[in-house]
């Protein structure tokens, strides 16, 4: 069938179609995404867009007035990003119109997240969209469907039990911790950032008994901040040699664009208590822990995906409310859908 132009799209990558290391190049920084946007704007036939861009997705929504933007969007991800097209083509996707809507209201909703039924993820579109709103990227288009995600998002919440279980990554990195070490009372717990995850992982800990927590976080003051919430010991980077020998379990989730623990400080780390092992948990993308810092001895490393896998036993839970959700979404997206072309057939050619 025959697309009809202008038309409402979506580009981008996420879990489901890109590995961790594509997903890692494909990362959004702020200057990446100041550039993308620049480039976007400079780009004829683009008249409305939005970035978002997670740990696990990079997606672009925007209205197209022809066929050829689109590639026109492609190449500048690429030419911004440093993925090759090659690349790109095989972990990317693109929707158009109606498709579009639908996967906005199942993302907001947590549907099509790693971790089913996560509630973050709806922040993280509020806040990608007020960007767009406030630096003018949105119009008539684009607000109507950003506005009607976030309602559709709320019923979702409010009418089925899809949030129920572990269903953000730092409990779920947290329960994979007791399950490994059982009572977490005695553990020397180091949390390495003291953002928003860094923050939810270290109340995740202190709710599970936790009563050693150390924050190390670039900023001493929002490390202090962090760690007071747990009544627990504040350090700055530079300290992280003397944290990690401490520590039983390291969670990290830095912004930092390079490793933050490499293999070289692990392994030193190994040395100084060769008969304790020592669990690391990266939680950012870009990775912060060195993937090689697995093959050092008594060294056990997992990543995003892998505490996916471990939370898929919590997805049994809500399978049968996934049927409810997505008869949410459609029902909405039907609903909604006619006042959106509506308003693409005014734009014109």
């Amino acid at each position: 069938m025959a697309q009809h132009f202008p038309a409402l799209f979506l580009l981008g990558a996420s879990h489901h179609t890109a590995p961790l290391a594509v997903r890692e190049k494909l990362a959004l920084d702020a200057a990446k995404a100041a550039t993308l946007a620049t480039r976007l704007q400079a780009t004829p036939g683009v008249k409305e867009f939005a970035l978002l861009n997670t740990c696990n997705r990079v997606e672009i929504y925007g209205v197209a007035h022809t066929p050829e933007v689109l590639a026109k969007i492609d190449a500048a991800l690429c030419e911004t990003t440093g993925c090759t097209p090659a690349e790109f083509a095989t972990a990317s996707f693109q929707q158009q119109n109606h498709d579009v809507v639908a996967h906005l209201f199942s993302v907001a909703s947590g549907l099509d997240s790693q971790l089913v039924g996560e509630t973050e993820i709806l922040g993280q579109v509020k806040d990608a969209y007020d960007d767009a709103l406030a630096k003018r990227w949105t119009g008539p288009v684009l607000n109507r469907v950003f506005q009607k995600t976030f309602q559709a998002a709320k019923h979702v919440r409010t009418h089925t039990a899809i949030g129920s279980g572990q269903t953000s990554i730092a409990s779920v990195a947290v329960d994979l911790a007791g399950r490994i070490f059982g009572e977490l009372v005695a553990t020397k717990i180091l949390v390495v950032g003291a953002g928003d995850i860094g923050l939810k992982t270290v109340q995740a800990f202190q709710s599970r008994g936790s009563t050693h927590i150390t924050v190390a976080s670039r900023t001493l003051a929002k490390a202090e901040e962090a760690a007071a919430q747990a009544g627990g010991w504040a350090l700055s980077l530079a300290e992280l040699p003397e944290a990690v020998a401490a520590a039983d379990i390291i969670a990290s989730s830095t912004a930092s664009p390079g490793f933050v623990l490499t293999r070289e400080l692990i392994a030193a780390a190994i040395k100084q208590r060769p008969a304790r092992p020592l669990f690391l948990i990266d939680l950012a993308l870009p990775r912060d822990i060195d993937p090689a810092a697995a093959g050092v001895p008594n060294v056990f490393l997992y990543n995003l995906d892998d505490l996916a896998k471990i939370a898929e036993s919590n997805l049994a839970l809500r399978e049968a409310e996934l049927a409810r959700c997505r008869a949410i979404v459609a029902e909405r997206t039907a609903s909604l859908w006619p006042q959106v072309a509506n308003s693409l057939n005014q734009l014109g050619p």
